[in-house]
């Protein structure tokens, strides 16, 4: 009960640092990092041991999965060039440069052990620096970069640290069996997560009620990645090749009534299990931290910093050097691969590769101090500092989403307008449907072309939806009343509230805000 009661407070201590990360510009995730430095140090909290099999599986997959779902294939063909040498070059480097420093400091860590230091603490989380960059609007390319490599590292890395921790316990492992294990592990990969999103969009439309499908597609995240795992298939690439499949289809088969909820909850999840992952951390680095004394303390502290150094700096150097190899003379070039340099932030998939480790793995806690205090250092350095570095660079916001929007309202208008049919069989609640469209497409086609304000607009929609709002109001206010002179109880209060929520979401989209 300690334990369960410990986990409750320190949740709403991460909510409380979010809502505080939000207020000041930062990412969340270096204010939680902090907050698992103050549990590693503060006295009675209990010690918590994680099933290290569980690690991966609970932290990555649906964060993972989260993150995958909403990528942009077109925007990463597009971009394909820089998000494939950081996601493998990069990848490559740091873990190269992280084992020889390790080896260096320590002589005594084997190999095996070296390499899945590097692996873990290899892949950046990008979702820290988005966080940050989403608020002040870079362009539209950084983003997708940011976010492509974050989604294609983990495999490489983690594929890295599988093999690397599977040497470990072997005693060895044949380089001759190296390349082909890694490519049938990509290959299957890819089918297996393929044919469970053909499943998955089988089932999933069959589903009707929005409490059973948001907990089939909890379970199916999970599911898909311990078929992978049974199967020795990369559980992170698998995923991503899940995720993306099954959101080209979703829009489709999904209504809306149980997508939006459904969103809602993953949201609240993701965050969760990105407080938990610092929490569980502090609570394991507190017994390691105990076992050390003032000289040891600071050898540990020692080796982490110069694996962090040797973290970042390696990403920079590369993503420096690599554009001016390809030659990015231009100050604008210049201006985003400094952002990508110094986006390297590391997160959940790093403390959840230390966590997963098994507990007889040479130099386990020495492995697990440094991968926090990398994400620990990269969080708050480079998290807090990203944003004076954006406004000082002066990257400006490229518009291109926003016109996409714009004009997918405008189509998706007029194919609603003409699937009214013609004007001869009309109804009076397909005349009243059609003028609503009609100022609806008229407002999407002034900003679309950067023309009238609402009060110009012969339809006022701007007043329509002016006019909606103050009935709304009026109400609503009326339905308090009821409530609170006894009329109406509270389940019909909340009955007719959810519809009266319903009606203002209506008439938000006669004229959406951009």
């Amino acid at each position: 009960m300690q334990v369960f009661e410990t986990v409750i407070v320190l949740l709403l201590i991460g909510a409380a640092l979010a809502a505080a990360a939000r207020r000041i510009g930062a990412p969340y995730p270096a204010l939680l990092a902090l907050a698992g430095v103050g549990i590693a140090l503060m006295p009675g909290t209990p010690a918590v041991t994680l099933d290290p099999e569980l690690a991966l599986a609970l932290f990555v997959a649906p964060v993972l999965l989260d993150a995958a779902f909403d990528a942009s294939p077109r925007d990463l063909r597009a971009n394909w060039r820089p998000v494939a040498t950081l996601a493998l070059v990069t990848v490559a480097l740091t873990v190269a440069a992280v084992a020889l420093t390790a080896r260096w400091l320590v002589p005594g860590i084997p190999w095996a052990a070296a390499i899945a230091l590097g692996a873990i603490v290899a892949p950046p989380d990008a979702a820290a620096a988005t966080a940050v960059l989403r608020q002040l609007r870079p362009p539209h390319r950084l983003l997708v970069i940011l976010e492509g490599e974050s989604l294609f590292n983990d495999a490489s890395a983690l594929l890295i640290y599988r093999l690397a921790v599977g040497a470990t316990a072997a005693g060895a492992i044949s380089g001759w069996t190296i390349a082909p294990t890694l490519l049938l592990v990509t290959a299957g990969s890819i089918v297996l997560g393929l044919v469970l999103a053909r499943i998955t969009g089988w089932i999933m439309p069959r589903i009707q009620d929005v409490a059973t499908s948001v907990i089939v597609q909890f379970l199916g995240t999970f599911g898909v990645w311990i078929a992978a795992e049974r199967l020795h298939l990369s559980g992170i690439l698998t995923m991503v090749v899940y995720a993306m499949a099954v959101a080209r289809r979703a829009p489709e088969t999904i209504p809306a009534r149980i997508r939006i909820p459904s969103y809602a909850v993953w949201e609240v999840a993701v965050f969760l299990l990105n407080a938990l992952a610092f929490i569980l951390v502090g609570l394991q680095l507190k017994p390691i931290v105990r076992q050390l004394d003032r000289a040891a303390l600071l050898d540990y502290t020692s080796i982490a910093m110069a694996v962090c150094a040797a973290v970042i700096l390696i990403r920079v150097l590369w993503v420096m050097g690599s554009n001016a190899l390809r030659g990015g003379a231009t100050t604008a070039a210049w201006r985003h691969a400094s952002v990508v340099a110094w986006c390297g932030m590391r997160g959940t998939v790093t403390l959840a590769a230390a966590l997963a480790l098994p507990a007889d793995f040479p130099y386990r806690g020495l492995i697990l101090f440094t991968a926090f205090l990398v994400v620990l250092v990269t969080l708050v350095a480079q998290g807090l500092t990203l944003k004076p570095l954006m406004g000082r660079l002066g990257l400006e916001h490229d518009d291109s989403v926003d016109r996409e929007v714009r004009l997918a309202r405008v189509e998706t208008l007029r194919a609603g307008a003409a699937a009214l049919g013609d004007k001869s069989a009309d109804t009076e609640a397909t005349e009243l449907l059609r003028r609503k469209y009609r100022a609806r497409l008229e407002l999407a086609e002034a900003r679309l072309n950067g023309g009238a304000s609402r009060a110009e607009l012969p339809s006022g929609p701007g007043r329509y939806a002016a006019a909606a709002r103050a009935a709304m109001a009026a109400e609503r206010s009326r339905l308090t009343a009821l409530r609170s002179d006894g009329t109406i109880g509270d389940d019909a209060f909340h009955r007719v509230e959810e519809e009266l929520d319903r009606a203002e979401l209506s008439a938000d989209a006669i004229d959406p805000d951009d």
